[in-house]
């Protein structure tokens, strides 16, 4: 058996495999083609405001969004359904489908010549802190444009119901962000998670970089009966309590900053493939007693 790779040695060769694969710096996003998508549906709110936040930042801006209502739908595509859009007007478009379609599309088929060069999801009614980011449609639009190739930046506005978001704050802390965002290089397969916090613009207490945090969800499933008798039910998480330190997204949403948390798609967890690859890596794997050759 050959010498395996150490955690360390594996963790060393990604690290230098995500520096040595960077997107350049957006250094002038008046010229750059912006696509804003979302999974609240093509008439929310949040999608109106982030579309003036990236007219604010280039005039070639182009809309593509779902029909319809699709928070939790996740990184899902339509595969079992033919995918049909209309255009409501030149550069916005609404697509019968989900977030991931809507920018899967909008890169291959809707844009016409060149793709874009960032992507905006949101702004979304509601948080996307911790394990919400798992079921998130906004991310998930962010996360499609990362797998394309394009550069892309989820938003989210939080609130607590019945109170209304305030909107306010995304809109008056949105635009410098994304233009320091842009200003940075950038590792082909990072996708960023904004959050900001549930309060209005002046009340704002910083910026922080944080890591996902992590809280306890429990599965709420509620039953109830039709007027003919059968049963259904409605599902929806429902949160049993929190653990997470002052450095992760729900720790510093929790003071009044606004949370930026580096997400990644390439989901292998190095130091756990580098320890398996110690005592299971074999080049040429003896068969078990009485197989079949």
């Amino acid at each position: 058996m050959s010498e395996p790779d150490s955690a360390a040695q594996v963790a060393t060769e990604a690290a230098t495999e995500i520096a040595d694969d960077l997107l350049p710096p957006l250094a002038d996003l008046s010229r750059a083609r912006i696509l804003v998508t979302n999974d609240d549906g093509i008439n929310a709110p949040g999608l109106a405001l982030l579309t003036r936040l990236a007219e604010s930042l280039s005039d070639d801006v182009w809309v593509v969004a779902p029909e319809t209502e699709q928070s939790g739908t996740g990184h899902s595509l339509s595969l079992h359904d033919p995918l049909r859009f209309r255009e409501i007007e030149p550069r916005r478009f609404a697509v019968a489908g989900t977030p991931t379609d809507c920018v899967l599309l909008a890169v291959h088929k809707l844009i016409e010549g060149r793709r874009p060069d960032l992507v905006l999801s949101g702004v979304n009614r509601g948080a996307n802190l911790g394990d919400d980011i798992t079921y998130s449609g906004t991310v998930a639009a962010a996360m499609e444009g990362t797998l394309l190739g394009v550069r892309s930046i989820a938003l989210s506005q939080i609130f607590r119901y019945p109170e209304p978001p305030p909107f306010e704050t995304a809109e008056a802390h949105g635009p410098d962000l994304v233009r320091r965002l842009c200003a940075q290089s950038w590792p082909r397969n990072v996708l960023v998670n904004v959050n900001f916090p549930n309060c209005p613009p002046e009340a704002v207490s910083g910026l922080k970089v944080t890591r996902q945090g992590r809280r306890k969800i429990g599965e709420g499933i509620t039953e109830r009966t039709d007027p003919r008798g059968r049963p259904y039910v409605w599902i929806g998480p429902q949160r049993s309590g929190e653990r997470h330190g002052d450095d992760s997204d729900l720790g510093v949403i929790g003071r009044g900053m606004i949370s930026v948390t580096p997400l990644c798609v390439d989901l292998t967890h190095r130091a756990t493939l580098g320890r398996l690859a110690e005592v299971l890596d074999d080049p040429a794997p003896e068969a078990p007693p009485g197989a079949k050759p």
